[in-house]
């Protein structure tokens, strides 16, 4: 395998996962993007961030893109080279908007984009690939094939995908509380229990076959599709304004629920005026994206 371009550029849609009910399986892509371009370089490795992470993340071989990049390279046997990076961030770190599969799907991305044989990371192999860095599958999927997907892993681990039905003009917000606001995956997933009562598991069965519902055509049913016993109640210590928002929200009839492992809060309708107001009173960002349907894409590189 040979490096033929000396240049690639991708463009990565923010994402979510969760819906509320598909807990670690359904997710969705927004059209919200990370962009970064890479050049190879001889010398070391360069990276210039800009929006969210600048002057934070790291800017040589540590940074998460690079070390896909990399990890791309080697997987199909391609010689590795200095790169001169640049990253244009806007999906916020920490936010429940999938940042770090993001940052690998461009990494990899990157990858196809600089070889002679882009096949050799295809779509299928590239969510393989970056599910071993993000450790799970439901962030990447969106992320890599857009529109809305259900994710699992087999017993040895193996991730698995598949698109569901959706109405891309479907209207959505993301309520993404002030910058100060972050919460890991890790620490998010600490709070939840080990075990479950069966009637919860089984309340979360039929809202996500609701929701799969929902999402094709049937709007009348996504307040019912977006209810959640597994995960967002136990979050509430450690989510207490983003679950107060969402509590407010749903007593007014909008669905919805915490975006990831939050604190973003994801509302799959169009928020009133009023509401974006009173939320950018209070340090809030309302972000009304809408729906990609078409993932990742490397784009010209300029």
């Amino acid at each position: 395998m040979r490096l033929v371009h000396d240049a690639a550029a991708v463009r990565v849609p923010a994402t979510t996962a969760n819906m509320g009910p598909g807990f670690d399986s359904f997710g969705m892509a927004f059209r919200y993007y990370d962009e970064v371009t890479v050049r190879a370089v001889a010398g070391a490795t360069r990276v210039s961030v800009e929006g969210v992470g600048e002057g934070r993340v790291p800017t040589d071989d540590r940074n998460l893109v690079v070390k896909a990049l990399r990890a791309g390279l080697d997987a199909v046997g391609a010689p590795q080279a200095g790169l001169e990076m640049h990253c244009l961030n806007r999906i916020p770190h920490g936010g429940g908007m999938g940042s770090s599969a993001s940052a690998a799907v461009s990494g990899l991305l990157l990858a196809r984009g600089l070889i002679d044989e882009p096949e050799a990371l295809d779509d299928a192999i590239l969510f393989r690939l970056a599910t071993e860095f993000e450790g799970h599958p439901d962030n990447v999927a969106p992320a890599v094939y857009g529109g809305a997907t259900v994710a699992w892993t087999d017993a040895d681990g193996t991730p698995h995908c598949a698109p569901m039905p959706v109405d891309g003009n479907l209207p959505v917000s993301l309520l993404v509380p002030p910058s100060t606001t972050r919460l890991s995956t890790l620490e998010a997933r600490k709070v939840l229990p080990d075990d479950v009562p069966r009637a919860d598991a089984l309340f979360n069965t039929s809202r996500a076959a609701v929701l799969m519902l929902a999402l094709h055509g049937r709007p009348d049913l996504l307040m019912a599709g977006t209810e959640d016993r597994l995960h967002q109640e136990y979050r509430r210590g450690v989510l207490p304004d983003s679950m107060a928002v969402m509590d407010s929200l749903r007593e007014q009839g909008y669905p919805a629920v915490i975006s990831g492992a939050g604190p973003t809060v994801l509302v799959l309708a169009a928020v009133s005026e009023q509401t974006r107001f009173t939320l950018e009173r209070h340090g809030w960002t309302v972000l009304r994206p809408g729906i990609d349907l078409a993932g990742a894409r490397l784009v010209e590189a300029s």
